[in-house]
């Protein structure tokens, strides 16, 4: 029984620990190579994304306009986002601006030999065969190519969300003890008492 608990309760943080990781908000240093806006289907981009602006093509297809940045990591290697906004839906980071994000995005747009560093604060994943791409929120001018940036708001939301969940947890086995201690005692034979020295 306590192998299952624990089995359980690991498939459970696994299950929460991916799910911030999705939704929480992530920085990446980059420079923007280009930008782009496509008429895409809701099966084409995958995540959490809101369809409030779709319209029906000539076939009778939904779809919707969507806007890319793709830039270039600090490794080389490309990251594409999309820039949707998120309004009151979830995750709730009331994004309203995609179109001025596009704006700097575009303002934003360098070249390999002169690269104008931009630090993108994003959520979700790039995942290539999913054709998921994460959703730009904001930008901003790097101060140099190796700033590094310490993610405060994560650091606290996860500090209050451990001590919320270790309150909860302490009061949950606090009155399951009570609750199970006198009947327990009741079934029990008294033990003798020892010494100091378990005598």
């Amino acid at each position: 029984m306590r192998v299952v608990k624990w089995v359980v309760g690991l498939v459970v943080l696994v299950l929460v620990g991916t799910f911030l990781h999705y939704v929480l908000p992530k920085h990446a240093v980059v420079y923007v190579t280009s930008t782009e806006n496509r008429i895409v289907s809701p099966d084409e981009v995958r995540g959490f994304r809101s369809f409030n602006e779709a319209t029906a093509n000539a076939q009778g297809q939904i779809v919707t306009d969507v806007f890319f940045i793709n830039t270039t990591k600090r490794d080389g290697g490309p990251l594409v986002f999309r820039n949707e906004d998120t309004g009151f839906g979830f995750p709730t980071y009331f994004k309203f601006d995609s179109a001025n994000l596009q704006a700097e995005a575009q303002d934003a747009v360098s070249t390999r030999d002169t690269p104008r560093w931009m630090i993108v604060r994003y959520y979700g994943w790039r995942i290539p065969f999913l054709s998921m791409f994460p959703n730009a929120v904001s930008m901003e001018p790097a101060s140099s190519r190796d700033v590094q940036i310490i993610p405060w708001f994560n650091v606290i939301f996860l500090i209050v969300v451990i001590a919320v969940v270790w309150a909860i947890w302490a009061r949950i086995r606090r009155w399951s003890r009570r609750r199970a201690d006198p009947m327990s005692a009741a079934w029990q034979p008294e033990r003798p008492r020892r010494g100091w020295f378990g005598r």
